[in-house]
């Protein structure tokens, strides 16, 4: 039989659609199940998003793009991060992508050697790692502490650089604690990156789910926009997760080789959909404040209720649509509480450790769901912690 390359073994997968399949394998045995597993906003694409995306069919915008992405759609997403990140953004350096995914896949191709080391957050989206040992490269972990908000140790990630340092990976809000990084600490990177000569790439893609204070952007600092990638999307901010579209900000030196590597991979973003996405920026963005403000009701009853139970810590996120409890029970690790929960309680979430090493001992819940289907599963949760206390 033909053998599957080697690299494969190197190149993970995200623990929520592991989770949400195991889930479905249950519920077509009849179980109902409360879904807490998958980060996925549960509105409904906006009426007038759909309306521009149906208007472009009608006018035939199907067929084949620039692969960087049509000019009126950088445009408007150059307009957009420069209004929201207060820096100056050309067109050109926008790349529109399938989804936010491969900007992160591009960028780490482009700019990541064989052997080179990667610095990502712990416990942090899970991608990050598996790109990177995929391309041979070394990912090490920064260590995100609950005493520190879900934040790093400056002097920490400082110590974690080497001579074969080539990119740090931020993210905030962060998935999958909810944390912000602070003015501060993007300084301390920046302070790092610039020293170092290293590459950053801001995976921002939670920035407009905020609940305190104004989202800040490593790039705005001096001598981090020609080093500095922003990675979004509308996915999250605007219940896209379907249409696949996402975008990096890039230096002008390297948006001909993430543009040439969508060529290589997808050719080009749907017209289509990038012309819906303009749609989305430039129309009214009240059902983006609506859905905040329900997300802020949710996480209110979420995080009360956790850190009421016995055993629980639970921080308030400041940011996206997960918290990230500290879950204490004897002789079980982060995965066999949670294997549990799903098996004999029907509540699907994650282990901590599906983020990173540093995530045992922790939970992730998405509150991106109503608020009955959270307060049934928090039922269910502290049902069954309770059970599992009484048998350690």
């Amino acid at each position: 039989m033909p053998q599957i390359a080697e690299r494969m073994s190197r190149l993970g997968t995200e623990g929520a659609f592991e989770v949400l399949a195991r889930a479905g394998a249950l519920e077509a045995q009849g179980r109902r199940i409360v879904h807490l597993e998958i980060g996925e906003p549960d509105f409904e694409t906006a009426p007038h998003v759909k309306a521009a995306a149906n208007e472009a069919l009608e006018q035939n915008a199907t067929h084949y793009g620039p692969s960087a992405g049509l000019m009126p759609a950088r445009e408007a997403i150059a307009r957009h991060v420069a209004g929201t990140r207060d820096i100056v953004v050309d067109p050109e350096q926008v790349v529109i992508t399938p989804g936010a995914k491969p900007i992160l896949t591009f960028t780490i191709m482009a700019v990541v050697n064989e052997g080179d080391e990667v610095l990502v957050p712990d416990p942090g989206f899970p991608i990050y790692e598996s790109v990177v040992e995929y391309v041979g490269a070394k990912a090490v972990p920064v260590p995100l502490l609950m005493e520190r908000e879900f934040r790093f140790d400056p002097d920490d990630l400082r110590k974690r650089v080497t001579n074969r340092t080539k990119l740090i990976i931020l993210n905030s809000p962060q998935n999958p604690t909810g944390g912000v990084l602070t003015q501060s600490d993007l300084e301390a990177v920046a302070e790092v990156a610039r020293e170092r000569d290293l590459w950053v790439l801001s995976d921002e893609i939670y920035s407009r789910l905020l609940y305190e204070g104004e989202h800040h952007s490593i790039a705005a600092l001096p001598g981090m926009a020609e080093r500095t990638v922003i990675l979004d999307g509308f996915s999250k901010t605007y219940a896209m997760t379907g249409w696949r579209l996402g975008y990096g900000v890039a230096p002008l030196s390297l948006v001909p080789h993430l543009s040439r590597l969508q060529t290589n991979v997808t050719s080009c973003t749907a017209s289509f959909v990038q012309l819906a996405g303009v749609a989305a920026l430039e129309g009214t963005q009240e059902p983006v404040e609506q859905m905040l403000g329900e997300f802020r009701r949710r996480r209110e009853m979420v995080v009360r209720r956790l850190d009421a139970m016995d055993g629980v810590r639970c921080l308030w996120p400041g940011g996206a649509f997960y918290v990230f409890p500290r879950v204490d029970v004897p002789g079980k690790n982060s995965k066999e509480v949670a294997d549990s929960l799903l098996a004999e309680e029907g509540v699907a979430l994650l282990a901590g450790t599906a983020f990173g090493a540093h995530g045992e001992g922790f939970l992730r819940l998405s509150f991106a769901n109503s608020m009955e289907e959270l307060a049934e599963g928090l039922d269910r949760i502290e049902h069954g912690l309770k059970r599992l206390r009484s048998r350690a």
